[in-house]
Parts: structure tokens; C-alpha cells; sequence
């Protein structure tokens, strides 16, 4: 299972937005997992989301 963190430091790893599929590969997890991660992290304000579908650590 991606923890919250896993899916956190895929995106500080990255020079430019990822969609969650993308992180779901990167990490060999199902996307729901990533999705749920993702819901929780922009919640807490540690992910913005730039474009449509796309996500990036907050600054």
C-alpha cells in the first residue's frame, strides 16, 4: 500500500507535475491507493494542483 509519504516524496522527486497514474507507476501500486493519498495530502495543503489532473508538492 502507498502511504501518504511514499506518494508525497514521488511528487518532491519530480521537476514537473505528475498526474496519479503516473505515481502509481513510479510506485508499482494500484491508482485508487495514489487517488486516496492525493485527496488527503491536498487536504493538508501539501499538494496544488496546477492543471487539470496534474499535481505538484506546495511551496
Amino acid at each position: 500500500m502507498a502511504t501518504k509519504d511514499d506518494v508525497l516524496q514521488a511528487f518532491a522527486s519530480s521537476d514537473k507535475p505528475l498526474k496519479s497514474a503516473e505515481v502509481a507507476a513510479l510506485l508499482s501500486v494500484d491508482k485508487p491507493e495514489v487517488d486516496k493519498a492525493i485527496k488527503a495530502l491536498k487536504a493538508e495543503g501539501k499538494l496544488v494542483s496546477p492543471k487539470v489532473c496534474f499535481y505538484t508538492v506546495a511551496s
